[in-house]
């Protein structure tokens, strides 16, 4: 599951959201072009499904009070599933069905957002200016390799499904009074900013946004695909990706402490253990419970059927040995 949360696709998020509600209308564009014009696919949000772009322009553009010129005006969120959690949403709900998963999905994640803020009075989604697209497609930019390397050309759509959900949302909340800056990562260290613009840890949001797939969805998650896992291999000390690697083997040959797994690699992301042993014996029941699975023998055939079947073996070998002499 890709997160991500951006100034703008367009690249100016200090202006009007016209040139971005308008880049994000190019699906819809295309259906014209085609002559498919009433195939359009509509705004939505945790309120409607039929929003048109002219009232998401008017009112993110209306929502800017007591902010400069130079300030942030919008920001943009991108919900991207990965092919695996696309086949696993295709196999449950169909195409149709899953663009509407994904929607409603999305309004939970606009709940994570708000809460992430840890600001009175933002909760959910509700609290928020913010409207949702569909998006059916991906297409080559000029940074991808492939267009780098001429194998493939810009613009040229990308294969396999691609769904995924692009968010605007207002920098100020819906009451137009409180700005919400998820470009605030203090995380707490200066109150007097956080206390203006909210804290906001991006990890935790993106983490938030994982969990939600995999409870929604019913989506079993290998140890590998987490975020935690992902960021520790890339920025995690020797000793925490040694941990990892442990875990994933673990996990590997006993299915049952995945959960417990995940729970654990949580905890060496936070940085509390210095070793495995530590991480066993120090974690109360969590620990506990992971220790007892790894106690649990593997199952291996019994010794009683892998002697008597060497035993048949050299009984047959014997028998045609001897059948051989005497030919």
């Amino acid at each position: 599951m890709f997160i991500n949360i951006t100034t703008s696709e367009t690249g100016d998020n200090k202006g009007s959201s016209g040139a971005l509600v308008n880049y994000l209308e190019k699906e819809n564009q295309m259906q014209i072009e085609k002559g498919r014009g009433l195939e359009q696919e509509n705004w939505f949000n945790g309120t409607g499904n039929e929003i048109r772009r002219q009232e998401v322009r008017m009112k993110i553009d209306g929502n800017i009070a007591k902010l400069g010129r130079s300030d942030s005006k919008f920001f943009l969120i991108n919900i991207s599933p990965s092919q695996k959690e696309l086949a696993h949403l295709y196999e449950k709900y169909g195409k149709e069905g899953t663009k509407e998963k994904l929607k409603e999905f999305a309004v939970k994640v606009m709940d994570e957002y708000a809460k992430n803020f840890k600001r009175p009075g933002i909760n959910s989604h509700k609290d928020l200016l913010w409207y949702g697209k569909h998006e059916n497609y991906r297409y080559y930019k000029h940074t991808d390799k492939e267009v780098k390397d001429g194998t493939r050309k810009k613009g040229e759509r990308k294969d396999g499904r691609q769904d995924h959900i692009q968010i605007i949302v207002s920098r100020k909340d819906i009451t137009n009074r409180i700005k919400l800056s998820p470009q605030n990562t203090s995380k707490g260290k200066n109150k007097e900013h956080s206390a203006k613009l909210g804290e906001f840890n991006r990890t935790a949001f993106k983490q938030s946004g994982e969990k939600l797939f995999d409870t929604v969805f019913d989506f079993n998650r290998a140890l590998k695909e987490t975020i935690d896992y992902a960021n520790i291999m890339k920025n995690g000390t020797s000793e925490q990706k040694m941990q990892m690697q442990i875990l994933d083997d673990i996990q590997n040959e006993q299915p049952k402490a995945a959960q417990i797994a995940k729970e654990l690699s949580k905890r060496i992301s936070e940085g509390l253990f210095e070793n495995i042993g530590e991480m066993i014996t120090s974690t109360g029941k969590v620990g506990a419970d992971f220790l007892s699975i790894l106690m649990e023998p593997v199952y291996v055939a019994p010794q009683s059927a892998t002697i008597d079947t060497r035993k048949k073996k050299k009984k047959k070998k014997g028998m045609d040995q001897s059948q051989g002499m005497g030919r």
